[in-house]
């Protein structure tokens, strides 16, 4: 099994080292090594069940490892609270949206934007405390192409735009590392390539790391791949390097492409 990480002149954003995780005896995560730098897109490959998610939940501390070591920026924050390593500039997005449905688009992200602002807990606030949040948050709507939706209801958009402006609202909390499962699940072709051209927007100034089963995304955008499976790096490398690689071919690739 490979377990060398990407190769870099700059240090890695987010690193992990011998990252392993048992649950009752069964070995979900084994030996993982990974780097995430600057500037780039990393994706993380792997049939169902290689224990993609079980790693990012690793990584932004919703599970604790069992065994190695996780740095952010040269800190150790392996046994660092969720809320805390979030702070740090690590935030991840789900699967499944994550947005306040009967708000709107522009409410959506000056809700999220109160944390890093210093107003979440204060909730006794007059809502009009929002607005100078304002310009910030139109900002961010610009940056990912719903300026003109800001008035809509979340609920009102497509499935691709709400997926848009969950990305639009982890923006809100100035991530260093960008943590992105499965962000073109469930999409047509046209939000694919709106999605895709966001995420290479992000990459420009920060690190991405996402979990993706859209080969074909994988190998328009991704700087490095990393390839899991039974929980251990089968394979790392850039896409070309990977999917030429036998072992990756009968695992996971091979039933995607001829």
């Amino acid at each position: 099994m490979s377990t060398e990480p990407q190769p870099s002149p700059e240090p890695a954003i987010l690193s992990a080292r011998g990252l392993r995780r048992d649950f009752a005896g069964f070995v979900a995560v084994k030996d993982v090594d990974l780097d995430v730098h600057h500037g780039k897109i990393h994706a993380l490959i792997g049939p169902n069940g290689a224990g993609k998610t079980t790693v990012f939940n690793l990584l932004t501390k919703f599970l604790q490892p069992t065994a190695g070591t996780i740095t952010c920026a040269g800190i150790d924050i392996t046994r660092t609270a969720p809320a805390k390593v979030a702070r740090m500039g690590v935030v991840r997005s789900f699967q499944i949206s994550a947005t306040f449905p009967h708000l709107s688009v522009l409410d959506n992200v000056r809700v999220a934007l109160q944390r890093p602002n210093g107003l979440a807990t204060q909730f006794w606030r007059s809502l009009s405390t929002l607005d100078r949040l304002t310009p910030r948050a139109m900002e961010l709507l610009h940056a990912v192409g719903l300026d003109s939706a800001r008035h809509r209801l979340a609920s009102d958009l497509s499935y691709g735009r709400k997926r848009v402006l969950e990305i639009a609202t982890t923006l809100a909390l100035d991530p260093k590392v960008l943590l992105l499962d499965e962000p073109m699940a469930g999409m047509g072709h046209e939000d694919v390539g709106t999605i895709s051209r966001l995420v290479r927007s992000i990459a420009e100034n920060r690190a991405v790391l996402m979990v993706e089963h859209n080969l074909s995304v994988v190998a328009d955008i991704a700087d490095w791949v990393t390839v899991l499976q039974r929980g251990q790096v089968l394979a790392a490398g850039d896409y070309d390097t990977v999917s030429k690689d036998e072992r990756v071919r009968v695992a996971y690739m091979g039933t995607e492409h001829e």
